[in-house]
């Protein structure tokens, strides 16, 4: 994976938290944007550890996450985001921008390598606080706006498209609906055609945005 922090202390620390834990290692550090993307072509790596210092900085995450995002290879590296002070305002943007998580400094290690994993197998991944950032931030106006109306999605689509809006794996899912996991994916894969979706990040998003996922969604 590859650590991207513009503060070289931070960058080393986290670099050798990782190279701590079975199975993960580090291919490269970076402190700038141009040389993120660099060493992301050159190394290739599954995800990447963006660190924001706080709202003054998110200008400059969503831009390097877009290019992270947009890269020719494939699969693109999915970025998990850590982020400093109040969420509020920091994750839609970064969700919509193509991040695949969201956690804040204060993260465990423990909690942060877990995080790397699950992000690595595909799965998006968000704070309780920053899904919570989420849900009270939010308001109508910056839909995606290339959804079309959800009626083109089956029920069934719509279910999974919900319990993926909240968090959970193809497992998860499976188990819940009595399904197989290929069902699910063949379910969520037809749903993301429809709604033009490219990513688990963006399934999130609009879950949020058109109500498949409510407040309530946060006591179960």
């Amino acid at each position: 994976m590859l650590v991207v922090d513009d503060q070289a202390l931070g960058r080393a620390g986290m670099a050798a938290l990782i190279r701590t834990a079975p199975g993960l290692d580090v291919a490269g550090e970076a402190g700038t944007s141009e040389e993120a993307v660099s060493l992301a072509l050159a190394t290739r790596p599954d995800v990447v550890l963006l660190s924001i210092p706080g709202a003054d900085a998110i200008p400059g995450a969503i831009a390097i996450v877009k290019r992270l995002h947009g890269l020719t290879q494939e699969p693109a590296p999915r970025v998990l985001v850590l982020g400093g002070g109040d969420p509020r305002g920091h994750v839609y943007p970064v969700l919509r921008a193509g991040a695949a998580g969201f956690l804040l400094k204060d993260t465990p290690p423990a909690r942060l390598l877990s995080a790397i994993r699950t992000v690595a197998e595909g799965d998006v991944l968000l704070a309780p606080s920053a899904t919570k950032a989420l849900i009270e931030t939010w308001g109508p106006a910056d839909p995606i706006a290339s959804a079309p109306d959800l009626g083109a999605l089956t029920r069934r689509e719509a279910e999974v498209l919900a319990l993926v809006g909240r968090g959970w794996s193809n497992r998860d899912i499976a188990g819940f609906l009595s399904v197989s996991e290929a069902t699910v994916k063949t379910h969520l894969n037809r749903a993301m055609a429809k709604l033009g979706l490219s990513s688990r990040a963006h399934v999130v998003a609009l879950a949020y945005d058109r109500g498949l996922v409510r407040p309530r969604c946060l006591q179960d």
